[in-house]
């Protein structure tokens, strides 16, 4: 995750949400809790797929997740807004693996990856074609 250095540029990210923190969001120290950083991925995860399901032929996509890590790479302030950049970095036979980063101020302050898989009522499934599609223009950007 931490290796690619198109994970710290937000231009490289097709998805990109602004969120501002709440004062309940800081810690003791006056920086973002980690809850409240899982929060903010979890909302850009989200959203990006709120996004994702309202394209034709997306909204009966059914996934769940069955990986998530994240690299806090600085410290997060309260009240400055925070960006969340989200981008597939993989694309497997039943999963897919998306890239997120948080950004304060222009700066990367940390990486989350999410590994998704697609299931049926059987368990996990093939991602179907116009998922798949689907996913591949949303890759992470190269330059």
């Amino acid at each position: 995750m931490r290796d690619d250095p198109r994970r710290r540029d937000l231009a490289a990210y097709p998805f990109r949400i602004e969120m501002v923190p709440r004062f309940g969001d800081m810690d003791l120290n006056k920086h973002l809790n980690n809850v409240a950083v899982a929060r903010f991925y979890e909302e850009g995860r989200v959203r990006f797929h709120f996004d994702l399901h309202h394209r034709p032929g997306l909204d009966r996509f059914r996934g769940f997740i069955a990986h998530l890590a994240i690299d806090y790479l600085a410290e997060g302030h309260w009240p400055d807004p925070v960006e969340i950049g989200v981008g597939v970095v993989h694309i497997g036979g039943s999963s897919y693996r998306l890239g997120l980063a948080m950004f304060q101020r222009g700066a990367c302050i940390g990486l989350c990856d999410s590994v998704l898989v697609h299931r049926d009522e059987h368990g996990s499934a093939p991602l179907p074609p116009l998922l798949r599609e689907a996913l591949e223009s949303l890759r992470l950007r190269s330059e």
